[in-house]
């Protein structure tokens, strides 16, 4: 017979192991985690409707070093959207990122994001920052809708909103069309040019239009000076934009004044998707972000 204290033990036991089944479920109906290599921890975060493959190249160089864990927002790139289905998803998948950091038990996990990931990075480091203990941004502004013209979120809101409802409201080849006349602006690399429209075209287009709105209403601006942790970022420059360099960079040092412990990297001959565009270049700087005797 088993005892009444006994069975009381047993029950505690399930309560407990329901609960850590469901803290390390947390996370992944807002983001799918694929992890590989062996050493310290790294995140890397996929850009807006990227799939984590876009770290692929970079992952094969690290892996032998490092613990790579690869993040890709759930509705991007094929994965079904989940709970990203409706309502907000950049504070969400920040939510979950954390989650996954401490569910996981990572020990001060650098992290990499590209674009949409940066900004995720960038909330992380304010929101949370026991998780992080280096953080690269690529080609990640604090505030996007700087890209559209606009001085501050109010200016950006409608801006925003008017371009996440035609998105939404586009037929599926309405907006692959629109995907693919738009990135060869954002993608230098033929190559790289054909997976990322795949990418974007396979997204679920609601979860997108949703994420850039969330991006362009999303001021990190005066929060900078919060962030302690040690910053590399690496932006892009091609002489195809027919943007000065001059002016490229006073961009991102005007948008990053207030980031106290940084690095600025301008990457030549590259668009937005500087890991596709100059691999080598990429990982490099990659490597030097990573290893903690680079840096002072």
């Amino acid at each position: 017979m088993i005892s009444k204290m006994k069975l009381v033990v047993m029950f505690i036991a399930v309560l407990t192991l329901s609960n850590l089944a469901a803290l390390a479920d947390a996370w992944s109906d807002r983001i799918t985690v694929t992890v590989r290599g062996e050493g310290p921890d790294v995140v890397l975060i996929s850009g807006l409707a990227c799939s984590g493959a876009v770290w692929d190249a970079t992952a094969a160089q690290l892996e032998k070093n490092y613990r790579l864990h690869v993040v890709q927002i759930n509705g991007f790139a094929g994965l079904p959207a989940q709970a990203n289905a409706q309502g907000v998803i950049l504070k969400p998948v920040v939510e979950a990122i954390d989650a996954y950091i401490k569910t996981n038990k990572l020990q001060s996990p650098r992290v990499i994001g590209h674009s949409l990931g940066g900004t995720t990075g960038m909330m992380l480091a304010l929101q949370h920052p026991e998780n992080i203990d280096g953080l690269m941004l690529v080609d990640s502004l604090p505030f996007s809708g700087a890209l559209a013209g606009a001085k501050n979120v109010a200016e950006a809101k409608p801006l925003a909103a008017a371009m996440r409802d035609c998105m939404i409201a586009q037929t599926q080849d309405d907006y692959a069309r629109s995907e693919k006349r738009m990135l060869p602006a954002l993608v230098k690399s033929p190559q790289g040019l054909k997976i990322v429209t795949d990418w974007a075209v396979a997204s679920d287009k609601s979860v997108v239009a949703r994420a850039m709105f969330d991006a362009m209403t999303t001021d990190l601006r005066p929060k900078l000076a919060r962030i302690k942790t040690p910053t590399t970022i690496l932006y892009p420059w091609d002489s195809s934009t027919g943007f000065a360099q001059s002016a490229t960079d006073a961009m991102y040092q005007k948008n990053f004044a207030a980031l106290p412990n940084k690095t600025l990297a301008r990457i030549d001959g590259s668009r937005h998707f500087i890991m596709l565009d100059q691999p080598e270049l990429f990982i490099k700087q990659a490597i030097k972000f990573l290893k903690l005797e680079d840096r002072d």
